[in-house]
């Protein structure tokens, strides 16, 4: 129903800007030939000729969506489409220059200037019709170009939506993998700790499962599959593992991707240990910052010992994320990657910041 309104306000729009542009034209003229003759009279004509095209290009738009004329459309079925929308082209034709005389002949005593003069109705006729056609026929080929496109636009999102769900699904095998690897571990070391960690694997996929194929999360429901995350890893690094988290009330409502962050944090718990004490230290931070969402993740390893584009490749993690982020954002939001001042590594992450309208409301 928005899309219609729209769509209808759209043809209103310009049909009054049409109806402006005939009008200033002929009016124009009759000043440059100095003749002295009442604007009203070209107002008038001008807007009823507009406002009486305009009643008909609904009609011309379902006829070219029902009756296709398409370079696709088989020869066959053209030929009969083309001979369903000529009666109609005429009898359109016929509808609206009836519609101009009859509104102009009640428009013009209305507005004191007297009995309107079409001339002889049937050359009349035949004198409007081939600008009529014209006008169907630029109809017609708009309605084919805006459906294409449409189309067009329409085939990339699902292409686009395939993409992201295919990368996702790469991404949950991967992290659940890594995850029994640690699990595996420590089995044979310490049952009770393996234990603990296979019950928060169970909560880590149950929440998993409940987001769906959702292409877009809460931010505060990425803290929680990322801090269930953490206490699994917890159960096995023990005090030697130090996560916070520093994230306003305004940024987690912020939509952003699922499994953005895990990817993140589970590479700094692999690579970024400190190598002095083996402590690993991670910090992760949200805030707003000119209309984007900022996340770091921030550890005290040793840092970044390839340049960036290598380091995206070399791990499925940070890979994954860069290439959902291009695919969902566009490619204005690339991962940073860089060794912090003090030591460690930063990675950066730049996201539009938008909320759920619906929960907004």
């Amino acid at each position: 129903m928005h899309r219609r309104l729209r769509s209808g306000l759209l043809l209103f729009a310009f049909a009054n800007a049409l109806g402006l542009l005939e009008f200033l034209y002929r009016y124009l003229d009759v000043l440059t030939r100095q003749r002295h003759e009442s604007p009203w009279i070209t107002f008038l004509e001008e807007f009823t000729g507009a406002y009486s095209a305009l009643a008909l290009v609904p009609v011309v738009i379902w006829m070219t969506r029902r009756f296709p004329l398409g370079p696709g459309t088989p020869l066959r079925t053209w030929l009969r489409n083309l001979s369903i929308h000529m009666p109609v082209l005429i009898a359109g034709a016929i509808l609206a220059t009836s519609v101009m005389w009859g509104s102009r002949s009640l428009l013009f005593p209305w507005f004191g200037l007297g009995p309107y003069s079409y001339g002889k109705m049937p050359t009349r006729y035949f004198m409007e019709f081939p600008i009529q056609m014209l006008g169907y026929a630029i109809v017609v080929s708009l309605t084919m170009l805006y459906d294409r496109q449409t189309r067009a636009t329409q085939l990339e999102k699902s292409l686009a939506r395939a993409q992201l769900h295919n990368l996702r699904l790469q991404l949950q095998p991967h992290f659940l993998f890594n995850t029994l690897n640690t699990i595996s571990s420590v089995m044979y070391e310490n049952v009770g700790v393996a234990d603990k960690m296979i019950a928060r694997l169970s909560d880590l996929l149950r929440m998993s499962l409940e987001q769906g194929g959702a292409q877009e999360v809460p931010l505060e429901r990425e803290i929680e599959f990322l801090k269930l995350y953490v206490e699994t890893m917890k159960a096995r690094f023990e005090e030697r593992l130090n996560v916070a988290i520093e994230a306003t009330e305004e940024t987690r409502a912020a939509l952003v991707p699922p499994l953005l962050l895990q990817p993140l944090v589970e590479n700094s718990i692999r690579h970024g240990a400190d190598p002095d004490s083996s402590i690993v230290d991670v910090r992760v931070s949200a805030r707003r910052e000119n209309g984007l969402l900022r996340l770091e993740v921030r550890d005290r390893g040793p840092g970044l010992g390839v340049a960036r584009d290598a380091a995206l490749r070399k791990g499925i993690g940070l890979s994954n994320t860069a290439e959902r982020l291009e695919r969902l954002y566009g490619g204005a939001h690339p991962v940073g990657i860089e060794n912090a001042p003090e030591g460690g590594l930063v990675v950066t992450l730049m996201v539009p910041f938008h909320v759920d309208s619906r929960a907004a409301g």
